[in-house]
């Protein structure tokens, strides 16, 4: 009787050590460029490889992947707006924001530049420009960290906008389309127009596919195109069910030498696409 009983306390172990192992896994909400840069297939094995833990990913823009994490939808969030981050954080949604790394944003158009964007004096002078020929200009629409960065240029270009911080007079020329980074750059192609993208996806999409985009970068350097990233765990005091352990290994993995080190080292064509800075 006992060796049945002993048997089937055994049997029972050993059906429940996969699923046991099946939890070692968190679920992330991030930025879309973090993975149409190819960023994640190179980050996310070597973490899995380094702790066993694994990452499901859910891309879409910024402001998304937060409203996730005040949910409580997901254990951890990686964006790119960093007042939006801050304010998470300050209202308790998060458990603490990890400077992580950064790229920048990009005014991306045709290459023979029709409007005249590279002359520009600075960033919000190309923003005009491009309203004043009336060129076709693709946002993305969505909400995202790149999206709140296109409104705050719109802003800065000193032109009339709408309630959204569009230009006002954009009808025809102005395309919201409220998809992600990558489907912005093959429409921006499609129309022939200029597209404000950053740095890492402009990379894959030029460099890293079989089908290359023929955009080129008609304008960078502006202070207004600098673009940190932060990842957050979300807070499990509001949150009592996120798996927060597994969610702040990750976040410290990421800011450590070693995660910093694979972060650095994504590079196309001898080109980074993210540069770390957290240490």
């Amino acid at each position: 009787m006992k060796r049945v009983l002993l048997t089937t306390i055994c049997g029972l172990l050993l059906a429940a050590a996969p699923a046991l192992a099946g939890d070692r896994f968190i679920t992330m909400s991030t930025t879309t460029s973090t993975e149409a840069s190819g960023l994640l297939n190179h980050l996310l094995p070597e973490f899995t490889k380094d702790t066993g833990i694994a990452v499901r990913v859910m891309s879409k823009g910024t402001g998304a992947a937060l409203r996730d994490g005040m949910d409580g939808n997901v254990d951890v969030v990686m964006v790119h707006d960093t007042v939006r981050e801050k304010r998470f954080v300050a209202e308790g949604y998060g458990s603490k924001r990890y400077h992580l790394m950064h790229n920048d944003f990009i005014l991306v158009g045709p290459a023979a530049d029709p409007v005249g964007v590279g002359n520009s004096a600075d960033v919000a002078d190309a923003f005009r420009k491009i309203a004043a020929a009336r060129a076709p200009f693709v946002s993305r629409g969505d909400d995202s960290g790149t999206h709140a960065r296109e409104k705050q240029l719109w802003q800065a270009s000193g032109l009339s906008l709408n309630d959204q911080s569009a230009p006002r007079d954009g009808r025809g020329w102005y395309l919201s389309i409220g998809q992600g980074m990558g489907q912005a750059l093959i429409m921006a192609e499609e129309r022939n127009g200029y597209v404000l993208a950053d740095r890492g996806t402009y990379l894959h999409y030029k460099f890293g596919r079989e089908q290359a985009l023929e955009l080129e970068v008609v304008y960078e350097g502006d202070d207004l195109l600098q673009n940190p990233y932060g990842v957050i765990p979300v807070n499990p005091e509001k949150f009592p069910h996120v798996k927060f352990e597994l969610a702040d290994t990750f976040a410290r993995w990421l800011v450590s030498e070693r995660g910093q080190e694979v972060i650095g080292s994504y590079q196309l064509h001898g080109m980074p696409l993210f540069f770390p800075d957290a240490r």
